[in-house]
C-alpha cells in the first residue's frame, strides 16, 4: 500500500515506575529517532524530561546515533531514564554481601 503523505506511523514510549505514556506520531518518512521523539510532545507531560540528551531506542535496543538514525513505519521509539546505579556495581555489591552471609557462618 503506498503512502501518498509520505508519512509513517510510529510510536513514541516514555515510562516512570508509576506512570507511562505511549503517543502515536505521523511525522514524515526519513524522520530521525531524535526528532520524533522532541515531536511526541513527552517532555511537557514529563517536565524532568530532557529530550535533546535523552538516550534512546527502538524496541528495547538502544539507538547509538538517534539524530541520524531514520525510522521505519509501525516502529516504536522508547525513551530511556539514566542509570540511578551502576549495575555492575550493583551485582558486585549483591556478591560481596551473599559471600559475607556464608563467610560467618
Amino acid at each position: 500500500m503506498e503512502n501518498k503523505n509520505n508519512t509513517i506511523h510510529v510510536e513514541v514510549a516514555y515510562a516512570l515506575p508509576d506512570r507511562q505514556r505511549i503517543v502515536a506520531l505521523e511525522v514524515p518518512d526519513g524522520c530521525t529517532v531524535r526528532s520524533a521523539a522532541m515531536q511526541s510532545g513527552l517532555d511537557k507531560q514529563f517536565p524532568d524530561l530532557d529530550l535533546t540528551t535523552a538516550d534512546l531506542g527502538i524496541f528495547g535496543k538502544s539507538v547509538s546515533s538517534p539524530d541520524s538514525q531514520a525510522l521505519k513505519s509501525g516502529e516504536r521509539v522508547e525513551i530511556y531514564r539514566p542509570l540511578i546505579a551502576d549495575p555492575k556495581e550493583v551485582r558486585k555489591q549483591r556478591a560481596a554481601k551473599v559471600k559475607a552471609r556464608k563467610d560467618g557462618r
